[in-house]
């Protein structure tokens, strides 16, 4: 499995690293992207991703940080391009505080990096679809397509984002009692259209809640995933991987 989406390098998950991979990899996840949320922790991911295989950085400025983009962060990340497999998380969010003029002009330097350098993007989206959906076309986000991060949206929105060459991500929101949106999503979309990830250590699976979340946990999601669509749970982690591996373009 492929857990497209872990922060590694925070707490409560650094200082216990070397458990929380192991135990990882005892549930048979093997590869996890760790995306940037500020320019000051990059470094932070850079140095988990040598010292553990498998862990694939993604470099970004998180909605809630926009402010701090400026010319000189742009530029710094420019130079990690050739040592990260995408661009993130970066997108739009109005529930921070941070104006969302300056969100959508951090969104948009960042999009047009990654289009530059041909980088798959990550997209932290809540509550403003339409107006990530509308700047991913103006900016030619389809030429690299990537990953609608934990996505929470409709399902007639996520057909528009599959478009334009992204893939839904499934969280574990899916294992609780009212998870009807992402129960939609997950029936109504092929699985093909679909990786997992587990966010970690925020949005625990429902048995774990009140826990840091961590990569191995990834199997509830599976899981629950195979419970819908009433196919094995080994068909969910093949072909989710899979699409992981086509978007990212790993080998």
């Amino acid at each position: 499995m492929i857990d497209t989406h872990c922060h590694l390098d925070l707490e409560p998950l650094q200082s216990r690293l070397a458990t929380i991979m192991a135990d990882a990899r005892a549930a048979g996840v093997t590869q996890f992207v760790v995306p940037g949320v500020h320019p000051d922790h990059w470094d932070r991911i850079a140095a988990v991703a040598a010292r553990y295989e498998g862990v694939m950085p993604a470099y970004g400025v998180h909605p809630m940080h926009s402010d701090c983009l400026n010319d000189h962060v742009l530029e710094c990340l420019a130079d990690r391009m050739s040592s990260c497999v995408a661009v993130g998380e970066i997108g739009l969010d109005p529930s921070y505080q941070v104006s969302l003029e300056l969100q959508e002009t951090a969104f948009r330097r960042q999009l047009r990096l990654a289009v530059l350098h041909r980088k798959p993007v990550l997209i932290h989206c809540r509550h403003a679809f339409q107006r990530t959906l509308q700047i991913l076309k103006e900016e030619q986000g389809d030429r690299v397509g990537g990953i609608m991060h934990a996505y929470s949206g409709s399902l007639e929105m996520a057909r528009e984002f599959i478009k334009l060459n992204f893939v839904i991500s499934i969280a574990a929101s899916i294992t609780r009692d009212n998870a009807w949106r992402p129960a939609r999503l997950v029936r109504e979309l092929p699985l093909e259209c679909l990786v997992v990830e587990t966010d970690a250590p925020d949005l625990p699976p429902r048995r774990y809640r009140g826990l840091p979340n961590q990569p191995a946990w990834l199997v509830e999601t599976v899981q629950a995933i195979a419970e819908i669509k009433g196919v094995e749970r080994e068909l969910v982690a093949e072909l989710c991987a899979k699409t992981s591996r086509r978007v990212l373009q790993l080998r």
